[in-house]
């Protein structure tokens, strides 16, 4: 049926939650705006009259679509040439979604994103829909069509799965930058100590580049490795400058929630480096340096001002 002008307003007015779920469902922007598109498609095709609770309804077929997603990425992830990282959403951007609770931020940090790719696709969506939305298990449940006692326990168990990566500090914006700018700084020394005293002991760096970006299979893991790794990283050499395609500015900045180093080249992102922050220190670098996944980031770099860069790299 033809939707009326009211119809497609109610579907809009959904449309950044509904977003916002799908990304944390998906870990990828690009996947979630698509799943939201064939929400959109469902929501034109159904006789919108009957839908006694739109939000209820669309929250359901979107969350249903972004199941079969993670069935079919999980196999396509087996074959994925190198580490997988989610896609970093820049300080601002809606699809982060709700930042009111501690909950919701957690649940759109990298660390957190990361650990959700350990659950099944049903507790990800249990752990979603009530961590970062608030839904009750009478509502899960219809979602997804279990018991509400089959939820609390899913829930549970996702939670339990979660609490075992290490303890988040959340730090303010300001605090974000101090927390980057003395990472850089030590980093760009030239010498291995300095960075070894900011980073926690089991400290790792994981790299994103999709097979299409230089980035090492396995992990660094380590203090000492670690920081013998981001000493080179920032060491400037020829060889990096024509790979990066130009002069590399560097900027603190945020992504996720988290405090990140971004690296632009002629107003491209070319990569995102989110900075794990516990009380010991520095626990674990995510870096993506995959173009397919910095798309959204470098139109949300265009669309704000971030004024002259802490330094221009190579």
């Amino acid at each position: 049926m033809a939707l009326t002008m009211n119809d497609v307003e109610r579907f809009e007015a959904s449309r950044p939650r509904l977003e916002a779920i799908a990304y944390r469902l998906l870990g990828s922007a690009s996947e979630a705006e698509d799943a939201v598109q064939e929400t959109f498609l469902r929501w034109q095709a159904t006789d919108v009259g009957r839908v006694e609770v739109p939000e209820a309804w669309l929250t359901k077929v979107l969350t249903n679509l972004c199941l079969n997603q993670l069935t079919s990425a999980r196999a396509r992830r087996e074959t994925y040439v190198g580490q997988w990282l989610p896609e970093p959403l820049l300080a601002g951007d809606p699809m982060l979604g709700p930042a009111d609770t501690a909950e919701q931020r957690e649940s759109v940090s990298f660390a957190v994103l990361a650990l959700l790719e350990r659950l099944s696709p049903g507790e990800r969506a249990v752990y979603v829909l009530r961590e970062a939305f608030g839904y009750g298990h009478r509502e899960i449940a219809g979602i997804l069509g279990l018991t509400e006692a089959a939820s609390q326990q899913i829930l549970h168990r996702a939670k339990k799965h979660v609490a075992e990566g290490r303890a988040r500090t959340e730090v303010d914006e300001a605090a974000a930058r101090r927390v980057v700018e003395e990472f850089l700084a030590a980093a760009t020394s030239g010498r291995t100590e300095p960075l070894v005293r900011l980073l926690t002991q089991d400290a790792v760096s994981i790299g994103d580049g999709g097979g299409k970006v230089p980035a090492r299979a396995k992990a660094f893991e380590g203090a000492r490795a670690v920081a013998t790794f981001m000493r080179g990283l920032f060491k400037p050499g020829k060889a990096k400058r024509a790979l990066a395609g130009g002069t590399v500015g560097v900027y603190a900045d945020t992504a996720n929630g988290d405090p990140a180093v971004v690296a632009v080249v002629d107003g491209r992102v070319i990569g995102v480096m989110c900075l794990e922050i516990t009380p010991e220190g520095i626990a674990g670098f995510r870096n993506q340096v995959n173009p397919d996944k910095l798309e959204r980031a470098t139109r949300r770099w265009a669309a704000t001002d971030h004024g002259e860069p802490l330094f221009n790299a190579f």
